[in-house]
């Protein structure tokens, strides 16, 4: 059973909301890098650095390529799209409810904005 757009999103949401997981993604954004290079550029174990990388995976942000022994890591876009498609339509969102809010607090109402347009 797959997960559906909405828990897809809230996977990737939670993965980012840990930092280490934000800099891993930062760090193969543009680059493919195996999992050593990526665990080099942290002060913590490669354990810690794998278990990241598999949340990030499985929040379908992650891609991994095998290139003999080696595992090769990079941003998978399609993630990325996903969730700012999200934030994009929540961002819209709270625009809209914020135009209501300041034309309710100015007395105009959707109805005024349309007479105005047409005269």
């Amino acid at each position: 059973m797959g997960l559906t757009e909405r828990d897809a999103s809230d996977e990737a949401l939670r993965a980012l909301a840990e930092p280490r997981r934000r800099a891993i993604l930062r760090l193969v954004a543009h680059d493919e890098l195996a999992a050593g290079e990526i665990a080099a550029a942290f002060e913590v174990s490669r354990t810690a650095i794998s278990q990241h990388v598999t949340v990030l995976k499985n929040a379908g942000l992650l891609t991994e390529r095998r290139d003999g022994t080696r595992r090769l890591y990079r941003a998978r876009p399609e993630g990325l799209a996903e969730l700012r498609t999200l934030l994009d339509e929540m961002w819209a969102g709270a625009l809209d409810n914020a135009r209501r809010l300041v034309e309710a607090d100015r007395g105009l109402s959707d109805t005024d904005e349309e007479v105005g347009r047409a005269g």
